[in-house]
């Protein structure tokens, strides 16, 4: 479109908009528009495209019977979730907080829906936006996980996800052979409108919800995580060598001389970074040598596009869906012991600060020597076992090495103000029939903060390296806390005697790292670290290096896990074809044109992959509770509502604690000191305070826990 097209285009727009926004405007169809604007018949296809746009833009709709309304306020897209209690809030990309949408103004929309959403009312003090939704633009779940029930005549699906609000009817001739207790899949067939719900078709039986595994599979359909990889995938899988070869290795650094090593967990099977430590004088040359998965996975490829398709691997309870299949995660692309690998290396030497002061960034030929595991190392840098470290003597050194090098970078880190939130993880342990037998804390050790050392500073490195090049890549960012939270996180702690400084719109992460150090083994550790992270942002993928906050570092990139997340798949095509001199100008604009795409594609599976993964801890999490109705725990108040308390157990299982339930007294919550306070007695709970509790309730449906104070007089009966 030339300059003068583009122009009369617009000045078109701005008479139909005007038409429709002149006060004496009624509404009308097409048609009838075009007549009162002496519209040629032949014009009518681009006053049609006209009202389309307007209608994208927000400024415009269309009733459910074709006529054209000005909307009151220019509208925003947005995506609906609904609640349990009828209302909803829609997030919109880009606006700070959310919009509250009371359920008569839904307007039809379901969870998950993208919508066109006015804002009525402006967010004021601690009150949030409120709008109306005017329009659903597209459906966000045409199919629903849930359990089925059998009527006479008909069926119906109750959604698994208790934010999709409203039960699915199911007509008998699409209900198959389902019975009563099923978890299916249903397809929706009518979205229905106010009042009426909608409708669907039984199109896959999971099996009854009892069976073992359907608890996990129902989630994992519910996600839409692809289990299963499509043909294209397994043809090319059958093309790729289990073994390398001489041709393969030529042209690459050899580094099968150096002394190599794996450090993963005991049950780990995709051995994706190995490591190489010499020290000459004062300076370390340590080596993270990544397995070069884009050898194998080539842009477009059917691996390349169900990679991205998948984004990341997810690590649930009892399985792995992996991002790429188990043939190359635990095949040629794993960096097994006594086995040659191709890899893509970052060589580094750093000096007795923690400096990077030089490296080396290239394609190698590695040799794994030894597989070892986290406890193993541990063991000697830690423990200094002698029979461990008799068993691994030829690589001892080696490790003490690792140790000395690892809490030099961690203490630079630690100056420059990067932030280390240590909460505990949970490791769920199952039986053969998936039931939880067991719940305990993830221990991190020194040999995983090892690890996490040396991949943080690969990481910083390749960032900061191709930020100044200035070639198109894929940054991992954090942006810097809204400052209405730092401000209401400084007015709370000033209650416990602690301050943060911070400017008008900044604050240094040092400020964050500097109360956590004073807060350490103090009582209100807890509840002012879990208010801290709570006015933290989320990091994800971008284009533009704007740097990570919680790391306080200017560049970091995601560079040492090609086998897990597709980001680091991605900049290790960019890497390789610079090393070989192909970033041409034709290339450069082949990664401006897709890198935005594959950044927001992989925050988005991120995303997904970490609601799925708490959503099935959650659910292991009330079957493990379910078995302990009665006893006794000790616990900590984690969070307070107007509803009630949460806490936690030393386990990291979380229960409710309903106001409802606190008999001595009627309570409310004090927002402004994060209490529950009983109006007669005076009684307070805070956040952080320790409380013992008895379990009273599990609902595998909610996913919820339910305790109560445990009163003196009761029997206890301690675990």
């Amino acid at each position: 479109m030339s300059d003068n097209s583009k122009e009369l285009h617009e000045q078109r727009k701005k008479t139909v908009l005007d038409f429709i926004g002149d006060e004496q405007y009624k509404p009308m169809k097409l048609k009838e528009m075009a007549y009162f604007l002496q519209v040629e018949p032949s014009e009518r296809p681009a006053l049609k495209r006209i009202l389309k746009e307007l209608m994208e833009e927000g400024y415009i709709d269309c009733t459910a019977k074709g006529k054209y309304v000005k909307l009151e306020q220019k509208a925003v897209e947005g995506t609906f979730e609904s609640t349990t209690r009828g209302f909803g809030f829609v997030r919109v990309e880009g606006m700070e907080g959310d919009i509250f949408i009371p359920a008569e103004r839904s307007n039809g929309a379901l969870y998950g829906d993208r919508v066109l959403v006015s804002v009525d009312v402006e967010a004021r003090g601690d009150k949030r936006r409120e709008g109306t939704v005017l329009k659903v633009l597209e459906r966000g779940m045409e199919e629903v996980v849930g359990t089925f029930e059998r009527s006479k005549n008909f069926g119906f699906v109750i959604p698994d996800n208790a934010k999709y609000s409203k039960d699915i009817f199911i007509p008998k001739e699409y209900c198959k052979q389902c019975v009563t207790g099923h978890k299916v899949v249903v397809k929706i067939t009518d979205f229905g409108q106010e009042g009426k719900n909608p409708e669907g078709k039984i199109v896959e039986i999971l099996g009854h919800m009892d069976d073992p595994g359907v608890d996990i599979m129902s989630i994992i359909k519910a996600f839409g995580l692809p289990m299963e990889f499509p043909k294209g995938v397994e043809h090319q899988l059958k093309t790729i060598p289990e073994e390398i070869d001489s041709k393969e290795s030529a042209g690459r650094l050899d580094l099968r001389q150096l002394k190599t090593v794996t450090i993963d967990g005991e049950d780990a099977k995709d051995l994706d970074d190995a490591i190489t430590l010499e020290k000459d004088g004062e300076v370390y040359r340590l080596g993270v040598h990544i397995a070069d998965v884009s050898h194998y996975v080539k842009e477009g490829s059917p691996l390349d596009v169900e990679a991205l398709k998948r984004g990341t691997s997810v690590y649930l309870v009892d399985r792995v869906i992996p991002m790429i299949p188990h043939q190359l995660s635990n095949g040629i692309c794993s960096l097994n012991q006594g086995t040659d690998r191709l890899a893509l290396s970052c060589i580094m030497d750093i000096d007795a600060k923690g400096k990077v002061i030089d490296h080396k960034i290239a394609e190698t030929v590695i040799h794994v020597d030894r597989r070892m595991t986290y406890t193993a190392v541990n063991e000697i840098v830690t423990n200094k076992n002698k029979a461990v470290m008799e068993e691994y003597k030829d690589f001892v050194p080696m490790f003490l090495l690792m140790k000395e090098l690892a809490d030099i970078l961690r203490e630079k880190r630690h100056q420059r103000g990067s932030i280390d939130f240590d909460f505990p993880e949970s490791k769920i342990i199952l039986d053969s029939n998936g039931r939880p037998i067991d719940i305990k804390p993830y221990e991190r050790n020194a040999a995983t903060k090892i690890i996490e050392d040396f991949m943080l500073i690969a990481n910083e490195t390749v960032a900061e390296d191709y930020f100044w090049q200035e070639i198109p890549f894929v940054y991992r960012t954090h942006e810097s806390p809204d400052p209405e939270k730092i401000q209401k996180l400084s007015i709370f702690i000033n209650n416990f005697g602690y301050f943060i400084k911070s400017g008008q719109d900044v604050i240094h992460p040092k400020e964050i790292q500097k109360l956590l150090d004073k807060i350490e083994g103090t009582n209100e550790e807890a509840l002012i670290s879990r208010l801290t992270l709570r006015s933290m942002k989320q990091a994800r993928y971008t284009t533009v290096n704007s740097g990570h906050f919680g790391l306080s570092t200017k560049y970091y990139c995601h560079f040492t896990s090609p086998i897990r997340r597709y980001p680091d798949l991605q900049i290790h095509r960019i890497i390789k074809e610079n090393l070989h001199g192909h970033m041409t100008g034709k290339r450069i604009k082949h990664y401006d044109a897709i890198l935005n795409n594959v950044a927001d594609r992989s925050s988005q599976c991120e995303r997904r992959a970490d609601e799925a993964e708490r959503e099935v801890d959650k659910l292991k999490k009330v079957q493990y509770m379910s078995e302990r109705i009665g006893q006794i725990y000790d616990g900590v108040i984690s969070s307070i509502t107007s509803w009630g308390m949460y806490v936690e157990l030393p386990n990291t299982v979380e229960g409710m604690i309903h106001v409802t339930a606190l008999e001595d007294d009627y309570y409310y919550y004090d927002e402004e000191s994060y209490m529950m306070i009983g109006k007669d007695t005076g009684r307070e709970f805070k956040l952080g305070q320790q409380v013992k509790i008895k379990v009273v309730a599990t609902d595998p449906f909610l996913r919820t826990i339910d305790f109560k104070l445990y009163e003196p007089e009761e029997t206890i009966t301690l675990e």
